[in-house]
C-alpha cells in the first residue's frame, strides 16, 4: 500500500515558499503522494486545492496529486474543465481528481452556491464535466484543449453511503474519508465497493496529532492494506508524529 499526506492548512507565520518546501521535503522522505481539500469560510484559511496542486507539481517530480476533495457543485462544468486542463498542463500524468458533492454549508455561502440542492446538481454536473474532459466541449462551447490533456485525469469520487456504489460503477476510483468513521465501517464500505466492481480506492484524512500513537497508526495502515486500500493519505495536524517517522511504518 503507498502512503501520501493531505496538506494541512499553513498557519500565519508560513512563509510564502510553504507548499513548496512541504512538497519537496515530503517527496524527499518517499511518500507516494500529494493531497489537497477543498474548505471556505470555515474559520481558517485553506490554499486553493487547484493553486496548491500547480504549486507542488512544480517542485515535484514523482509524487501523484489529487484533490481530496473538490466540491463540484461550487463550479459549472466549463469553467472547471478549463481549470483541470490547466493543471494538468502542470501536472502531467501524475493528476487525479477527486471530486465530491460537498458537506458544510459555510463553502457553498462563500461561493453563493445553493447547499441544500447540492447532490441533484453533483449528479448532473459530474456527467457534463466528464464529457467536456473527454472531448473538450459541451456542445454549444469548445474549449480547444491541448491534445496532451484531452481526456481529461482519473476522476474518483468522495462519498458515503449510496455513493460508494456510485463510485464503483461511474467513477475510476474511490476516496473514503477516516474523518468522521470508525475502522468497521470503512471495511464495510470497502466491500460494497469491491462487490461492486470498484477499481482503485483509497482511505483518506487519517489524522496525526499529539495523542498519535506510532504503534496503533501501523496497526490501522496494515489493517486497510489487507481490506484492500491501494493507497492510504495521512494529515499531519501540530504536535503530531515526524513525517519522517510516519513513512517507516510500512516497510
Amino acid at each position: 500500500m503507498r502512503l501520501g499526506v493531505l496538506l494541512a492548512p499553513l498557519d500565519n507565520h508560513a512563509p510564502s515558499t510553504g507548499l513548496a518546501d512541504q512538497a519537496r521535503a515530503l517527496e524527499a522522505m518517499g511518500f507516494a503522494s500529494l493531497w489537497s481539500a477543498q474548505a471556505m469560510g470555515r474559520g481558517f484559511m485553506m490554499t486553493d486545492p487547484l493553486i496548491a496542486l500547480a504549486t507542488a507539481a512544480a517542485v515535484t517530480e514523482t509524487l501523484t496529486l489529487g484533490t481530496a476533495v473538490l466540491q463540484l457543485p461550487l463550479y459549472t462544468p466549463m469553467e472547471l474543465a478549463h481549470r483541470v486542463f490547466s493543471l494538468q498542463q502542470v501536472c502531467g500524468d501524475r493528476l487525479i481528481l477527486g471530486l465530491g458533492a460537498g458537506s458544510t454549508a459555510a463553502d457553498f455561502a462563500i461561493a453563493e452556491k445553493d447547499y441544500a440542492q447540492r447532490f441533484t446538481n453533483f449528479q448532473a454536473q459530474a456527467v457534463t464535466l466528464k464529457r467536456i474532459l473527454k472531448t473538450g466541449s459541451d456542445g454549444a462551447r469548445d474549449h480547444k484543449p491541448w491534445q496532451a490533456v484531452l481526456g481529461g485525469p482519473p476522476i474518483y469520487l468522495g462519498s458515503w453511503g449510496a455513493g460508494v456504489r456510485s463510485a464503483a460503477q461511474d467513477f475510476d476510483g474511490w476516496i473514503a474519508s477516516a474523518h468522521y468513521r470508525s475502522f468497521q465501517q470503512i471495511a464495510d464500505a470497502q466491500t460494497t465497493y469491491q462487490t461492486q466492481g470498484g477499481k482503485r480506492s483509497i482511505v483518506s484524512t487519517l489524522q496525526l496529532d499529539q495523542n498519535t500513537d506510532l504503534g496503533a497508526l501501523k496497526a490501522k495502515l496494515h489493517a486497510f492494506r489487507d481490506c484492500g486500500f491501494a493507497e492510504a493519505v495521512v494529515m499531519f495536524l501540530p504536535g503530531g508524529p515526524k513525517p519522517e517517522h510516519v513513512i517507516k511504518l510500512l516497510d
